[in-house]
């Protein structure tokens, strides 16, 4: 039985919509299946139990969410959700030029998903604007490794 994973988009710019295209691709190519949704229109109840996520976030500002992540994130604080069951990863974008405020919005998701008993599954990759290497292939570099641990904790599950 195929994985799913669901990809959680907060942009922008639109550079972390390249970044979750690529994550979708090269999860295909590894066997799973999945989708891709922009955080706009969504609240707390995206998360479903037992579920895998990818969260793709940029950080805007002064190390805010982007605008469409802010009702979903908004959400998580207010609504507070038991997640216990969800398992994530999460790729946040930055830029180390701005050290106070680099990969917060990112950061922040982590820290509430965390809170809320989620289970992030990895080290973060934090993906700095100012190092050079387009975003999409540091990430495309990055899941193959991810999706390995995601598969090898299904595994242990099932």
């Amino acid at each position: 039985m195929a994985i799913t994973v669901r990809i959680l988009v907060g942009t922008t710019t639109g550079n972390t919509q390249y970044v979750a295209e690529e994550a979708h691709f090269n999860l295909q190519q590894a066997g799973a299946q999945g989708e891709i949704l922009q955080m706009d229109e969504l609240d707390a109840k995206v998360f479903e139990p037992a579920a895998i996520y990818l969260v793709c976030m940029s950080t805007y500002g002064y190390g805010d969410v982007p605008a469409n992540a802010k009702k979903l994130y908004e959400s998580l604080v207010k609504d507070r959700p038991n997640l216990t069951g969800i398992r994530y990863g999460l790729v946040s974008l930055g830029d180390s030029s701005h050290a106070q405020t680099y990969c917060f919005g990112g950061r922040r998701f982590d820290q509430i998903l965390t809170k809320l008993g989620a289970r992030r599954v990895g080290e973060v990759l934090e993906h700095d604007a100012s190092a050079g290497l387009m975003p999409e292939e540091f990430a495309a570099a990055w899941i193959g490794p991810w999706f390995a641990l995601v598969r090898a904790e299904h595994a242990v599950a099932a």
